[in-house]
């Protein structure tokens, strides 16, 4: 039997917490196995449990999400992080990007767009809920022509293989739907991000969404 997703939630309204608990321990595969009503509380819990997906808020006594993220992962800790937050938060979006976040929800998103966030990045794919995309896009207006020459020195299968990081996959998958290995699906997401000039794979999707990069 495979085992459970541990979900630890991090949101200073109880409400909010027993709502989404209340939610997610509906899926027989998800455990919420932890809550913490501010960023010191967070940290703690999130070392006495190293739960695999942390959902966190992003204004919190204490310690923001934002600063939580930064110390988790300072600390190393690789568990996977869904930011909940709100339409009107776009500025701390851009923040939580350079930070090691892996998905973003807003917190009136439906319960179907949650958990398949957290089932998502727990298999390691990123997810971004469309409307955040937008947002977020909206934050990374570059140069278009800087952009346009990124896109250019990359090469047919590094541009193919951007679309399907965009899309939320994985190496494992992306080597799965392109026929190749996962070897050097990873190599070309390595030269990808050099080129394009992103640490991570939602970097690379936002840049993908900014200009609108589709399948050949």
């Amino acid at each position: 039997m495979k085992d459970k997703i541990r979900v630890l939630i991090a949101d200073d309204h109880s409400l909010m917490r027993q709502g989404l608990k209340q939610i997610l321990e509906l899926e027989e595969d998800i455990e919420v196995v932890a809550q913490a009503g501010n960023g010191e509380e967070a940290i703690e819990k999130i070392i006495s449990f190293f739960p695999n997906v942390i959902l966190l808020d992003i204004n919190m006594p204490k310690l923001s999400g934002i600063e939580v993220l930064r110390r988790i992962r300072d600390m190393g800790i690789n568990s996977k992080v869904i930011i909940l937050t709100i339409h009107d938060e776009k500025e701390y979006l851009c923040k939580t990007i350079n930070s090691g976040a892996n998905g973003y929800v807003l917190k009136d998103a439906d319960s179907d767009s949650l958990v398949k966030a957290i089932k998502d990045v727990n298999d390691g794919k990123s997810y971004i809920q469309p409307s955040i995309a937008n947002l977020l896009v909206s934050q990374f207006q570059g140069n278009r022509t800087e952009d346009e020459r990124k896109i250019d020195s990359l090469s047919k299968r590094e541009y193919e293989v951007l679309t399907l990081i965009a899309e939320g996959l994985n190496n494992k998958e992306i080597a799965s739907r392109l026929y190749i290995s996962e070897k050097t699906v990873k190599n070309h997401v390595s030269n990808i991000f050099r080129k394009i000039n992103v640490a991570d794979r939602i970097q690379a999707a936002i840049f993908s969404f900014k200009n609108n990069i589709k399948k050949l």
